[in-house]
Order: structure tokens, then sequence, then C-alpha cells
């Protein structure tokens, strides 16, 4: 009886699994015979069945199953379907997360309809994931151009401004401030003063995905990305201890465009002032 019942189980998967090599194949032939007739909806609804029946199929079609993704994703935009497209973007990057082409296209969409932060952070992805994909530095340069407003450039190459900066955080540090938090961070600068200015601790926050995405950059490139902690949030989010472990010493920020108004500096800083930063004696 044992030999028979595992005979029997044997049986049932080599059933199972010659079901699913048939169901696979027949997906395919479908899914071609739908792209032959443009009907580009339920050729990727085949090739989604595909995928998660046989994801060792991935590769060998890998290229057609984009096609179909792209040309279905131009019907739902001519249609106005703008969850749906959204929605098959996400399938397609839950079955190939670090496909750049998927990432570029994904951002062009959220880039036309007007979600330029968003897009910014799918074509910096795509880059990061294929440094020569040229498309996509052409879009994340273009994108960047909308959203990198144009005084950071001025401010930057400020050499007086920035030395007043670093000298007021070296005095800051030396008396006696070692934990320090950056409002509004932009490129990093005001936090990696700090840093070698010799705070112990440096938190950074910045609302803006692109320019938050940039302050990584500008400080991995410096060797500062183990000691500077970024936060993606609005300052009047942080929460002790779930974003910063406790009170800092001293708030550092350069909040003076219009973010005086959208960040709300005034708010930021009796924020800043109430919750995140030490009260003196």
């Amino acid at each position: 009886m044992p030999n028979s019942n595992a005979r029997l189980h044997c049986n049932h998967r080599g059933g199972q699994e010659a079901g699913r090599r048939e169901l696979v194949s027949r997906s395919l032939q479908s899914a071609q015979h739908c792209l032959e007739d443009q009907d580009f909806g339920t050729a990727y609804a085949h090739y989604l069945l595909v995928l998660n029946l046989a994801p060792e199929l991935k590769t060998s079609v890998k290229e057609t199953f984009q096609f179909t993704l792209f040309k279905w994703a131009e019907e739902l935009d001519s249609l106005a379907r703008i969850q749906d497209l959204f929605n098959c973007y996400e399938q397609a990057l839950e079955l190939y997360p670090n496909d750049e082409v998927i990432c570029n296209s994904m951002g062009e969409h959220l880039f036309r309809m007007g979600f330029r932060d968003e897009a910014a952070g799918y074509f910096h992805k795509a880059v990061k994931l294929n440094p020569d994909f040229a498309d996509a530095k052409e879009n994340f340069y273009r994108v960047a151009n909308w959203l990198v407003e144009r005084w950071h450039f001025i401010m930057l190459n400020d050499t007086k401004r920035n030395l007043t900066y670093l000298k007021a955080i070296e005095n800051a540090v030396r008396s006696g401030c070692k934990s320090v938090l950056d409002i509004g961070t932009g490129t990093g600068i005001l936090s990696m003063f700090a840093k070698k200015a010799g705070a112990s601790f440096v938190y950074a926050c910045e609302l803006s995905k692109t320019m938050y995405e940039l302050a990584r950059d500008v400080v991995a490139a410096n060797n500062m990305e183990r000691e500077i902690k970024l936060l993606h949030l609005k300052s009047l989010d942080i929460e002790i201890p779930k974003h910063i472990p406790e009170r800092v010493s001293l708030v550092v920020t350069e909040t003076v465009d219009a973010g005086l108004f959208g960040e709300g500096i005034v708010e930021s800083l009796i924020h800043a002032w109430e919750h995140l930063l030490l009260q003196p004696k």
C-alpha cells in the first residue's frame, strides 16, 4: 500500500505539471494570436498568466511582454483609464522589478500626466539600473530641470554664502551641539557641513522626492551615506523615536524660497523647537 500511494502521488504531481505546461503553451499561442490581431489587452492578460505559471520563461518572453505592455498602456492612456494603466505597470514591475525599460516607460506616462516628482523617481531608478540607458538619462535631466529650482545652482556656487554657513555650523558644533537636524536639505550641503564639523549624529529631511534622491547621491559621492540619515519626509511629520531617536541640539535650514509658504518654514521651526530640539535648561 505505501508504494501504491507513492505512485498515485507521483502520478498526480506529474499530471499537474503536464496540465501546467499545456496551459502555458496554449496561453502563449493565444497571446501571439492576440498580438497579430492587435488585441493588446487580451495578449497582456495571457502573458501575465504565463509569467505567473512559468516564471522560468521571464527571460525568453521579456521583450515581447514589454512590447505588449507598452501597446496596451498606450490604449489605456488614450481611453483615460489611468488607474488601469498604473495597475498594469505595477504588475509588470512585480514581475520585472529591476527592468530599466519598464521603469523608464512608467516615468514617461507619469510625466505626461503631470506627476513630475514621481516620474523623476522612476527615471532615476532606470538610470541607476543601467547608467548607459540614454533615454532614461535624458528623461531624468529633463524632469530635473522642472523640479530643481534655479536658485539651487546659484546658491551652491555662492562661495561667500557657503563659507558663512560652514563657519556658523562649525561654531555651533564646537560649542556643544552634537546632534543636528537639517530641514529641507536640498542637495545635503548643510548636513555635510555639520558632519565635517564633527557632529556625532546628523539627520536631514527633504519633502521633494527628486531632491531627496539627489541628496542621497551627493551624500554617497562624499562617502557619508552611513553618517547622515536622510528622511523623505516633511519636517512636521518627523516623530521621535520613530524617525530620529531623540531630540537634536541644533536645527539648520535654508528653506527660503517658495517653501516659505509650501513647507511652511515658520511652522517647521516651531515644530522643531517644541518637539525635536533639546530645550535649554
